[in-house]
């Protein structure tokens, strides 16, 4: 005679597993792992970020602390601008929704103007005296938000073609191809998935991606085609096997070296020999190699894991929340800043051409830093509107508090 061992339930589960499966099933566990994915991020990219560029800011005459200090100055600017966001309440981002696309598309529309200028081939800058910003940063969380708020309002019209076509994807469109304009081919790509990702969260048929895709690759065919210094990175991609020290891939073939030399726990930090100016952009597209050459594969897997935490927290955001608008805001956000993450991730190991996009949070550049933060900002006010979330937030003493708790402990 067989017998079936009984099923456990939660009270049968040891104290020590209970108490771990309660605080990943807590309702703030998405608010606490936004936050710390976000700073330790935050804080690995500073540190690379002065260690990749000291040696090219001395070889121009600068400090060797130039670039990151410029790099800190845009993270505490960033601090409070993702503060603000994330106290404030869903109906706000609702509200602010047009007026915020109007203005980043005018915003965006400046860099044809004579206070445009042109970086690295693309024109997608903004110089006033020694301010400077790249419109098309604050162009993407506007979509995002926007998106959120004219695709809830269509959701149980969206299995229709006309409904998703107008006005999201003819919007979203005009706003790409102003990107376009300036010849900025990956942030364009970057603004794509963002939009396919808005759009998958409200529930648009897989029949209309299929379709979309298709038209998609006829654009990019046509993109490349009709611009030389795009094939030239295109065809040294695809004839990696014969690349040289010289021409198209000499960027992917530094990235690669450094990457191998790293090895399993990496030279040490500071000892990067790319940096030497061998790898062109090495704190800026491609500081992910020198990362892997300082910190090795373990470097590089923390850094993964990472970026892996935001997406679980973002994943578990859309699925709690009960509104549509917090779901497909969220989605995009997730596809921009994870996918951007994977497509520059892709380019510095080989799996990609060079089309130029940073590492979210890690890279130097101030107008990316800041609008990361703020679009983190967004997700963290929404994790704080979960179900429960408010309530398991305010029941917790504040962290001031407990350290007077702790202070005054310590002196009985």
């Amino acid at each position: 005679m067989t017998t079936t061992a009984p099923r456990l339930t939660a009270e049968d589960e040891p104290p020590r597993r209970r108490s771990l499966l309660g605080q990943w099933n807590s309702a703030v566990t998405s608010y606490y792992v936004l936050v710390g994915a976000s700073a330790l991020l935050l804080i690995i990219g500073l540190v690379m970020v002065l260690s990749s560029s000291s040696v090219e800011s001395l070889a121009d005459g600068n400090s060797p602390y130039a670039v990151f200090f410029d790099q800190a100055k845009y993270a505490l600017m960033g601090l409070p601008v993702l503060f603000v966001l994330s106290r404030l309440p869903v109906r706000a981002y609702k509200r602010i929704a047009w007026p915020a696309l109007i203005a980043a598309m005018v915003f965006q529309l400046l860099v044809f103007s004579p206070l445009g200028r042109a970086v690295g081939g693309n024109k997608g800058w903004i110089v006033v005296g020694s301010f400077s910003a790249q419109p098309s940063e604050a162009l993407k969380l506007a979509l995002a938000i926007w998106l959120g708020v004219v695709l809830t309002r269509k959701q149980a019209l969206l299995h229709q073609w006309q409904h998703v076509f107008v006005p999201a994807v003819v919007v979203a469109a005009v706003a790409i191809l102003l990107v376009l304009a300036g010849h900025d081919l990956g942030t364009a790509m970057v603004m794509i998935v963002l939009v396919a990702g808005a759009l998958f969260v409200a529930g648009v048929p897989m029949r209309m991606f299929a379709v979309a895709g298709v038209f998609g690759i006829g654009a990019a065919v046509v993109l490349a085609a009709t611009s030389d210094n795009r094939t030239a990175r295109i065809s040294s991609w695809l004839n990696s096997e014969s690349c040289s020290d010289s021409g198209p891939c000499y960027q992917t073939l530094h990235g690669g070296w450094g990457l191998a030399s790293g090895g399993i726990g990496g030279l040490g930090l500071g000892q990067s020999r790319e940096k030497w100016n061998y790898l062109p952009a090495a704190h800026n597209d491609f500081i992910f190699a020198i990362l892997g050459e300082e910190l090795g594969l373990v470097g590089t897997l923390i850094v993964l894991a990472l970026f892996g935490l935001l997406a679980f927290a973002m994943i578990r955001v859309i699925r709690r929340h009960p509104d549509p608008f917090v779901q497909i805001t969220t989605g995009a956000i997730l596809c921009w800043i994870i996918g951007q993450a994977l497509l520059n991730i892709a380019v510095v190991i080989g799996l990609a051409p060079v089309i130029g996009v940073p590492l979210p949070l890690v890279s130097a550049g101030g107008s990316a830093l800041i609008m990361t933060m703020a679009a983190l900002g967004v997700v963290i006010s929404f994790s704080r509107s979960e179900p429960g979330a408010a309530e398991a937030l305010s029941a917790r003493p504040s962290v001031v508090r407990r350290s007077l708790a702790v202070i005054g402990q310590a002196r009985g």
